[in-house]
């Protein structure tokens, strides 16, 4: 499988700041990507019909009785362990993850326990192939997460008049003088929407 190069800038490109989640856990805050962005990140670098995933191994590990909330309802905790191969192209990841559920109803609980054992595990295979699927969250000092970049009026201008084209002709004029007066290094609001 060889990746396009612009599929290759987008897994290097640093994880945009705002897609990351945080929560405490053991006293510790963590960092995570929930499982929709992931997804929505493969189907946009790879394409829709480009990947797939698969679980190969699911198994429940713990399953007991518990109190849940501050009444102690009598309820379930069970516990999943999860193995997910993503292919793209032909290419294989594989990763590992747990899921816990808890709930009043023993099915739920279950049901619970599995989702998130398969999405944690689907997240750590895809990890492996770059930042946008939260490579960069494993670096405790996260060099490689940074805030969205602000686009210049100008730039906003010109990706609002190219998206306001009609023709494929008013497209490329719309082009030709973007291009240009960004060569010069002298782009204006004016220029991109003259």
């Amino acid at each position: 499988m060889t990746f396009t190069a612009e599929q290759v800038q987008q897994l290097q490109a640093p994880l945009n700041r705002g897609a990351v989640q945080q929560r405490s856990q053991s006293g510790r805050q963590l960092s995570y990507l929930e499982g929709w962005h992931v997804i929505a990140e493969a189907n946009r670098i790879f394409g829709f019909d480009a990947w797939t995933r698969e679980t190969t191994e699911i198994r429940c590990v713990s399953e007991r009785e518990r109190g849940i909330g501050r009444d102690q309802k009598p309820g379930w905790g069970v516990t999943y362990i999860a193995r997910v191969r993503v292919m793209v192209d032909g290419l294989a990841r594989e990763g590992c993850g747990a899921g816990h559920g808890i709930d009043t109803d023993l099915g739920l609980a279950h049901e619970s326990a599995i989702k998130e054992a398969e999405t944690d595990a689907m997240k750590r295979a895809l990890m492996t192939f770059g930042n946008p699927f939260g490579l960069a969250l494993y670096d405790k000092q996260q060099r490689q997460v940074q805030d969205e970049p602000q686009h210049s009026a100008a730039y906003l201008a010109g990706e609002k008049a190219i998206q306001g084209a009609k023709s494929a002709a008013e497209l490329a004029t719309i082009r030709d003088r973007i291009d240009l007066r960004l060569t010069n290094g002298d782009l204006t609001v004016e220029d991109a929407t003259a």
